[in-house]
């Protein structure tokens, strides 16, 4: 974007996406931006609405900081949300107080795919340009602190909502399209798919220095169903956002990129064998020293981010650390073929 951005003084979890010697082990939180801090609540009032927080720049700027201010991380994470995108598409998305994200038409039948806008017809630059602008600020405000980290859910996870209508413990209706409307259920993530390369390209012209796809509901799905409708579409992300930045002038380096495919585990191999994410992250159901065997069963060179279990964190101190410190020694390799990036799973 011909941005001029501050020089990085802590590049600790991008080193360590890059697979370079780590002397420490750095740190970031998914959600470390959000309501469980009192100054997000002042900003989140003053907007009104979730949405609106998220489309405008300078409160969502100052949302993401907030966690960067108060602690010792190492990464910050844009503050938006994966449903931007259906958004984009022409769905309307809102946020319900006590529930959850909510669309009040979702698709009912393949009919209903007529109402999205093409992928052709999606100029994020304009649709979302709030998150870009967002990012561009942050990166500046940083003042070369941490890692930013840019972000989009992935097809299947998007597709379950935009479906489902809301949150879901088996997205039972989502999921019934992949049997009974295959072909159309592929077009749909293709459709999706295209956007999210688009918005990750932007992303990282706009200041983003690492890029994470969100599988959030990748473990609903049978092995087989993950293999024909999740992981294609992740393997095709990740190449096309990286050839698109590999031909841009002023890149220093293409962002490394993240993918996190909730309780996938079950195909971690597939994962690791197909995909050339620079991160895999994973969740606190994985066996990590399996992941180990796979990584080195494999020769695949890989950054591992996770795993602590969210609920650890209800315990006292004492707790705490010592489930993190298992966590550290779990994850280091003597090696050095996997690097990793501490975080909850």
């Amino acid at each position: 974007k011909g941005e001029s951005f501050p020089k990085m003084r802590n590049s600790l979890v991008l080193d360590a996406a890059m697979g370079k010697p780590q002397s420490v082990v750095p740190v970031w939180v998914m959600r470390q931006a959000g309501r469980y801090l009192p100054e997000y609540h002042t900003v989140r009032n003053k907007a009104g609405d979730f949405f609106t927080l998220c489309q405008t720049p300078s409160m969502a700027a100052e949302v993401t900081l907030q966690p960067i201010d108060r602690f010792n991380l190492d990464a910050s994470i844009v503050f938006s949300d994966i449903l931007v995108i259906p958004q984009a598409l022409g769905m309307e998305v809102v946020m319900v107080p006590g529930k959850g994200p909510s669309f009040p038409d979702p698709l009912n039948s393949p009919d209903d795919l007529d109402r999205l806008k093409k992928s052709s017809e999606v100029h994020v630059k304009e649709s979302l340009a709030y998150t870009l602008d967002t990012m561009t600020l942050v990166r500046k405000q940083l003042d070369g602190r941490v890692t930013l980290i840019g972000f989009c859910g992935a097809p299947w996870t998007l597709m379950a909502y935009m479906i489902e209508g809301e949150g879901s413990k088996t997205f039972a209706k989502a999921k019934s399209w992949l049997y009974k409307h295959p072909k159309e259920s592929h077009k749909l993530l293709q459709t999706i798919s295209d956007v999210i390369v688009e918005f990750l390209v932007e992303q990282a012209r706009h200041g983003a220095q690492m890029l994470m796809l969100f599988d959030s509901w990748a473990q609903i799905l049978t092995p087989q169903a993950y293999q024909e409708f999740c992981l294609p579409y992740s393997v095709q992300i990740e190449k096309r956002v990286k050839e698109t930045l590999s031909k841009d002038e002023g890149f220093e380096y293409v962002p490394p990129m993240i993918l996190f495919a909730k309780g996938a585990h079950f195909s971690m191999e597939q994962i690791l064998a197909q995909t050339s994410f620079e991160v895999i992250a994973l969740d606190w159901e994985t066996d990590v020293s399996y992941v180990h065997q796979l990584c080195k069963k494999l020769n695949r060179k890989v950054c591992l981010q996770g795993n602590l279990d969210p609920c650890v964190l209800y315990g006292d101190k004492e707790t705490i650390r010592a489930h993190t410190k298992q966590m550290i020694q779990d994850f280091h390799d003597p090696h050095g073929n996997v690097t990793h990036i501490a975080n909850l799973g």
